[in-house]
């Protein structure tokens, strides 16, 4: 204990560098070995044949960063129309252009808060006004950080499954709607996480709207079928980011978790594969494929239930140094 509270001053009274920082949370964890992210996997290509979603619209809420900007981008190209979403109209504006000259197609940037219902009609308006019909919707948008669950507000506990569960099911909820009235067929695919089913510790607000979210899937997936109208979902494991990953463990804590030292395979995936298996089950290739949800993680859950319970190794004191670093 002496020791902690010692780090803790010195953090206080000087600005450490992460590397520094590195060192301290190590001499808590008792792990001396730092581990670099890496692919360590042959640079991968679109598994589909050209024009495969020729003439097809599809939604992807949070749509202009990440993951859903790569898994859009690769849509894109084979030749679906895209309405890519998100509250920061700059973003999806910018990621709208970046996405046609770099894949050529059409890109529809629509503002849209998931969590405002009126909003994903206004979207769902656009889309049709746009491209005459809208055939897909890939519900992306997420929201999340770590924390231990006690340090939580209960408004912070809601931001994360408002956006998660209530924007998906919102965004479902108005295009299955949509669809039904129309009498036309649709497909949804949900970005959920392996941990839906295993839980996880420190992730808890995510693990609960995940969970619904894959509820939601398999539920419709029977309901909807009468309609021809499809859901699936896949669990993506680590999938490094821009931005993302920074957010959730900064500095060289996202070095020291590292979780290709716990999958399998020894590698993180690449945006391509995440992108090859969505546009397989957003394609018509896939139309026998309908309550399911798809793992591609490496064989981490399978390894290491839980994907940030080993979080338990911080110390109390440290968490508190890392909600300062992080502005909270």
């Amino acid at each position: 204990m002496h020791d902690e509270v010692n780090d803790v001053i010195i953090i206080r009274k000087r600005k450490l560098s992460f590397i520094e920082i590195k060192k301290l949370i190590g001499k808590y964890l008792k792990e001396e070995h730092y581990y670099e992210i890496t692919t360590n996997s042959p640079t991968m290509s679109g598994m589909l044949k050209a024009n495969s979603l020729k003439n097809k619209t599809i939604i992807i809420t949070g749509g202009g960063t990440g993951l859903g900007r790569s898994m859009g981008k690769y849509l894109l190209e084979l030749g679906a129309n895209l309405v890519i979403t998100s509250r920061k109209k700059d973003v999806i504006d910018k990621s709208a252009e970046e996405l046609m000259q770099e894949a050529g197609g059409k890109v529809l940037a629509v503002p849209c808060d998931v969590r405002k219902y009126e909003e994903i009609e206004n979207v769902i308006r656009e889309a049709e006004k746009s491209f005459g019909q809208v055939h897909g919707v890939l519900n992306n948008a997420a929201g999340n950080f770590i924390s231990p669950t006690e340090r939580l507000s209960h408004r912070a506990f809601d931001i994360v499954v408002d956006i998660v569960l209530k924007g998906t099911y919102y965004t479902t909820l108005a295009a299955g709607k949509n669809w039904i009235a129309k009498k036309q067929s649709g497909v949804f695919l949900n970005i959920v996480t392996t941990y839906a089913w295993t839980g996880s510790g420190y992730v808890v607000p995510s693990a609960c709207g995940k969970a619904g979210v894959l509820a939601l899937t398999r539920s419709l997936a029977v309901e909807w079928a009468k309609y021809n109208i499809r859901s699936n979902a896949i669990a993506p494991g680590p999938f490094p980011t821009k931005g993302a990953w920074s957010r959730l463990l900064p500095g060289d804590l996202v070095k020291k978790f590292d979780p290709a030292s716990r999958i399998p395979l020894k590698r993180v995936g690449e945006h391509q594969e995440l992108a090859n298996l969505a546009a397989y089950l957003m394609s018509d290739y896939s139309a026998y494929i309908n309550g399911e949800v798809i793992t591609i993680d490496g064989g981490e859950w399978l390894r290491n239930g839980g994907e940030f319970s080993h979080l338990e190794l911080i110390p109390e004191n440290m968490w508190d140094e890392l909600e300062r670093m992080r502005g909270k």
